[in-house]
């Protein structure tokens, strides 16, 4: 029988370096086979240590107890498979997940995931502003969303107000890829309509984004791809679709033609670019800088070519280039409230077909899902083998 409250595992934190054990009750399962006393049968995805998600994750079960006092019970409906995600399985992303023995299990397990969206089936007798059928979401990552349902309090949970128009599918990709593209181009220079912005990975869920809202709030895009052998033109049309005004490779960054072209697109320079968005690094970000208005910043929220970003002198002294970096991981953790409304202008965007999230494979998990097909899920979004997102996507059971 599970514990009825998470407790803190003493010296437990010995057992490898930077991992973590919280109290924050973890639970799981999909199947909807419950006990005749009201205990749900759980299923997660979990790992015992870090590692290459096809060598460390394996698929776990346990049970829940009816929940009371302040804790809730909730199922999962839909938990996408970010990139941050497998960084974390390896154990080189910043925020560490929880390891713990209380999914009863031998050894601490953690359970994957840091996104998705759930629904509350039961609540203890202490619950406040939740109930039976209430949509929620994570405030922040580390609570392991690759599972059918868990158990915890209310506090790591955002409720969402209305889910009416909605699919688990869109609110569950709402909180990193959408809210880093808005704080982004909110939070750092105070662009007017008819202002630009610059970024690279524009076809990546938050270049998506920036596309979208910046186009509904007056912006002007240029948007950088990686050049491809094929593909381009396609891409192109897409991200125009979107709202982008212009789309180049990075190969066309690095010309230095470019400064002439952009000269023409923004009426002699007129028209400023006063931000640039950085999830690549390397010599691209200084091809960048190079366009950009005098004091303009540059954004850096990912390291997708893992080389560094370098700062040109030239442009700190003469243009006063402001170079900052975003995570968007620490600013929910410290605005949460800001964290709601963001996420609620969001949907409310996405309910009124304004606002379109990236292209999604499902992957369905219902009662009789092996783990070897989850495991592969997970491992084949390294790889890079499927068109969209892989989300998992759980079943009435």
């Amino acid at each position: 029988m599970l514990p009825s409250r998470l407790a803190y595992r003493a010296g437990a934190t010995t057992l490898r370096q930077s991992r973590t054990i919280s109290p924050i009750t973890l639970g799981t399962q999909q199947s909807r086979s419950v006990s005749v006393y009201g205990y749900e049968q759980a299923k997660c995805l979990t790992f015992p240590d870090y590692g290459e998600p096809k060598d460390v994750l394996k698929l776990h079960g346990h049970s829940i107890s009816p929940p009371h006092r302040d804790l809730v019970t909730m199922r999962f409906l839909a938990s996408p498979i970010n990139p941050a995600d497998i960084n974390q399985i390896q154990g080189v992303y910043p925020s560490k997940p929880t390891f713990t023995t209380n999914m009863s299990s031998a050894e601490p397990l953690a359970v994957g995931g840091n996104e998705g969206v759930a629904e509350i089936m039961a609540v203890g007798s202490g619950v406040k502003g939740l109930q039976k059928g209430d949509w929620v979401i994570q405030k922040a990552p580390g609570f392991g969303t690759w599972r059918t349902h868990a158990q915890t309090t209310a506090d790591p949970l955002l409720k969402i107000e209305n889910h009416e128009g909605l699919t688990p599918e869109q609110v569950g990709t709402v909180s990193i890829n959408p809210c880093t593209a808005y704080r982004m181009l909110k939070d750092f220079v105070s662009l007017q309509p008819g202002d630009w912005f610059m970024q690279n990975g524009a076809n990546s869920g938050v270049g998506r984004a920036a596309i979208q809202l910046g186009k509904l709030w007056g912006y002007k895009s240029i948007n950088i791809v990686r050049k491809r052998e094929t593909g381009f033109e396609e891409m192109k049309k897409d991200l125009e679709s979107l709202g982008a005004d212009i789309v180049v490779t990075d190969e066309e960054m690095a010309d230095r033609s470019m400064r002439e072209k952009i000269m023409e697109i923004t009426n002699g320079g007129r028209e400023q670019i006063k931000l640039g968005l950085n999830c690549v690094g390397g010599k691209l970000v200084n091809n960048m800088a190079k366009q950009l208005s005098e004091g303009a910043h540059i954004v850096t929220y990912g390291a997708m070519s893992k080389q560094p970003v370098t700062l040109p002198t030239p442009l700190l002294i003469f243009k006063n280039i402001s170079f900052d970096g975003f995570w968007v991981s620490k600013w929910s953790k410290n605005n949460p409230e800001e964290k709601k409304k963001c996420v609620d202008e969001v949907l409310d965007l996405t309910r009124q077909g304004k606002f379109h999230d990236t292209p999604m494979q499902p992957v369905h998990w219902n009662i009789g899902t092996k783990q070897q097909e989850l495991v592969d899920a997970v491992q084949g979004t390294l790889e890079g083998y499927r068109s969209g997102k892989g989300i998992f996507v759980f079943g009435e059971t």
